[in-house]
């Protein structure tokens, strides 16, 4: 147990009681806490009775008319405080007795008093505004007051705002705040959450008073332990903390995990989710989880946008909430290698596109994933869209990775590139099947990446091949649009004999890559003739340049037609072959 922990736990236990009454300046009821999913909803709250130093104004109790708080006395008050819409008539003796800041205005405004009037003071920009003003001047009275982790933020604000120092009097509001609310941060989990909630509402001034930092230190401390830890000397609790919540919200018995806060933490507000993952990278976590946390966040940030959770925001600030939330987990996602997935910064670039972030945060995202393309698989590139309309996957943001790493492709090694090659064919393949894709874009990704990315042409004709079987209502045009980026040359034989008899295929690839093969056949019989029959040869080059000539036209007839002097030439090629080989042995019989 840290030695700040146990001296506000001594604290506690050695305060004594004041003017015989046996009641304590603190007191506190602690009820059990699980530090597991939903432990934030419910369970018995910390909480502090504070009894204040009697106050030397005699008062029986205050009293709400309409807008206005009052204080029920014999004497007549002679202070009106404007807290927003609120009026509270106080007297100034038992204000001015431990308020700083009121005693200074007091004394400035006195001149002003004229005929017993009361004295108007107006607070602007209190922090937690009349309810901790209410809080407030209960204590300046001597009434006891109940503080609980959902009120003490505010409380402990408005004490420093006020300047309820001891040095106006011993034991006055900001140190019994400070004292209760570092009990809560070091020794209770839920209550350090409630603590960051109440937070909200006095933003600016909790975060001038670190007490945002103290509670994301306090988080950042107990997540890097191991639960078991919290339980108390007196009572081993340590069973009860392996108690997590399943999906169905039923309990059941798990073995502690390194997870077991990710769900707590995911319902921090972004500006103190940010400052807890920057005290967890500080004390050294483990990138990876860092990494999961920051992506299970974002899943259940995300989750409530979409179920219209923050529409009571007004639309074009929630718009501009968003894009600094997206931002800010941009910014702060861990470095490290392997520390989120490509497909979690997928999901990002989509959302960082929708709502139109900073350029500059989605250039460096765009790198970074581009960065990782090597260690993707098929599965880690898939982003589904939603509309109707779109296609299954959102094929725009691959396009625009692949091209920032061809950007870089120059750099690496043509092994490299060509893992890049092999996953984008595989992508190619498993998205062509989809109906609503359209063929500027199947040839975008086709041809995102250089000639030399691929061994062979053989994976990306495949993929050609799905896509016109899906899309059988292209036009001639847009097939051959589609079949651009494959190579005759950069197919297996077993392809290539596949080409030539896909109907699916425009003629135009067809026509070409039969021509292709028929002056390949021409040099492969040209070669294997002897140089005492030049006639061959040159009867061979006409008969190619022959159907080079009616490669021009299109027809299905003409296509049949190269199909049979193919067939005819490989015949030939044949008979050649084996007019050599017996050359060959006549050769070596005359020679013996």
């Amino acid at each position: 147990m840290p030695s700040s922990f146990q001296g506000i736990m001594n604290f506690f236990k050695t305060i004594t009681s004041r003017d015989g009454e046996g009641a304590a300046m603190g007191r506190k009821s602690v009820g059990k806490e699980y530090p597991t999913h939903g432990s934030l909803l419910g369970g018995k709250p910390n909480r502090c009775v504070i009894h204040p130093p009697q106050s030397s104004m005699a008062a029986e109790a205050l009293e709400r008319r309409n807008k206005d708080w009052i204080v029920r006395t014999k004497d007549a008050t002679d202070l009106i405080v404007q807290v927003g819409d609120f009026s509270f008539h106080l007297h100034k003796l038992a204000m001015v007795s431990k308020s700083g800041y009121l005693k200074r205005l007091a004394f400035a405004e006195r001149s002003g008093e004229e005929n017993g009037s009361s004295l108007k003071i107006i607070l602007e920009d209190l922090p937690g505004g009349t309810k901790s003003f209410e809080l407030v001047v209960s204590f300046c009275y001597g009434w006891k007051i109940d503080v609980t982790a959902t009120n003490i933020a505010p409380l402990y604000c408005a004490a420093i705002f006020l300047e309820m120092s001891d040095d106006l009097q011993q034991g006055n509001l900001i140190s019994e705040t400070e004292a209760f609310l570092s009990y809560l941060i070091l020794s209770s989990w839920k209550d350090t959450f409630q603590i960051l909630k109440s937070c909200e509402s006095v933003s600016s001034w909790s975060k001038e008073l670190l007490i945002v930092k103290r509670c994301s230190d306090a988080i950042a401390w107990k997540s890097c332990i191991d639960p078991k830890a919290f339980a108390t000397l007196e009572e081993d609790e340590a069973f009860c903390l392996t108690l997590l919540a399943n999906s169905h919200g039923n309990l059941k018995v798990e073995e502690p995990t390194e997870k077991w806060w990710f769900e707590d933490v995911s319902t921090l507000r972004i500006d103190h989710f940010v400052e807890v993952i920057e005290s967890l990278k500080s004390r050294r976590m483990k990138s990876e989880l860092v990494g999961s946390c920051i992506a299970h966040w974002t899943v259940k940030w995300f989750s409530r946008i979409i179920s219209g959770f923050d529409n009571l925001t007004p639309k074009h600030l929630a718009q501009k909430l968003q894009r600094i939330t997206i931002e800010s987990i941009i910014k702060m996602l861990p470095m490290e290698k392997n520390s989120v997935s490509c497909n979690f910064l997928l999901h990002l670039l989509k959302l960082g596109l929708t709502k139109q972030i900073n350029s500059e945060v989605l250039s460096k995202l765009e790198r970074r994933i581009a960065f990782m393309l090597e260690q993707c698989s098929v599965q880690d590139l898939l982003v589904k869209n939603y509309g109707s309309k779109d296609t299954t996957y959102d094929v725009g943001i691959i396009i625009r990775v692949v091209k920032t790493y061809v950007l870089f492709a120059p750099k690496y090694s043509a092994a490299r590139v060509c893992i890049v090659g092999r996953l984008m064919d595989g992508y190619l393949t498993l998205i062509a099947k989809d109906t609503n894709l359209t063929v500027d874009d199947f040839k975008s990704l086709a041809e995102a990446l250089p000639t030399n990315a691929r061994y062979s042409d053989d994976n990306l004709y495949r993929a050609m091949d799905m896509y016109l079987m899906a899309h059988p209502n292209l036009t001639e045009e847009e097939r051959t649009n589609a079949c651009g980026a494959m190579q005759y040359h950069r197919l297996s034989e077993d392809a290539r004999q596949h080409v030539m008899k896909n109907d699916r295929l425009p003629l135009k690839i067809v026509t070409e890559f039969m021509l292709l093969k028929q002056v390949k056949m021409a040099r492969s019989m040209t070669a294997c003739e002897s140089n005492d029959h030049p006639w061959t040869k040159t009867r061979t080059i006409m008969k190619v340049t022959k159907g080079l000539d009616r490669g021009c036209l299109t027809p299905k007839k003409e296509i049949s037609m190269i199909r049979k002097e193919v067939e005819n030439m490989k015949m030939q090629l044949n008979q050649l072959q084996m007019c050599k080989v017996k050359l060959q042995r006549q050769v070596k019989r005359c020679i013996k």
